[in-house]
């Protein structure tokens, strides 16, 4: 192994250290799978927002549509795709739901942990009575 191998082994080590520290830090006195358990939630709550935004955002600018923003869109009109969203990704979340405006407003967000709660029903909800039900049924129960 070269020397610059090592160094590389060596910063991967330290960057593995120090992330491994800040989440202990971060979650206190939770125990470790807990911690584990919440943070794939929500990244999978991330993944799932973009992933939906994207697929929405394609569908307009493929008819020209450039500008549109899914995230920017007003719930009442977002409503309005509901069936035909479920219909092909399996769930539906509204705009204001969204990972990104979540993460917007968390700071003032007095009842995160509730706003969160409401979000992750929502989108369980979205996806009852289709064939995606059992995916989503209960993913969030932990949260």
């Amino acid at each position: 192994m070269s020397g610059t191998d090592n160094g590389k082994e060596q910063e991967r080590a330290e960057l593995h250290r120090a992330i491994w520290g800040l989440a202990n830090d971060l979650r206190g006195s939770v125990d470790g799978w807990d911690f584990k358990q919440y943070v794939l939630g929500m990244l999978f709550y991330r993944y799932i927002s973009e992933n939906i935004t994207a697929y929405i955002n394609k569908e307009e600018y493929d008819t020209g549509n450039t500008s549109f923003n899914y995230a920017a869109f007003h719930d009442a009109e977002a409503e309005e795709a509901r069936d035909d969203l479920v219909g092909s990704k399996g769930f539906f979340i509204l705009p204001s739901e969204l990972f990104e405006n979540v993460l917007k407003r968390a700071a003032t967000d007095e009842n995160l942990n509730e706003t969160l709660e409401s979000v992750f029903k929502s989108i369980e909800a979205s996806a009852l009575g289709t064939e995606s039900e059992d995916n989503f049924k209960g993913l969030f129960d932990r949260y």
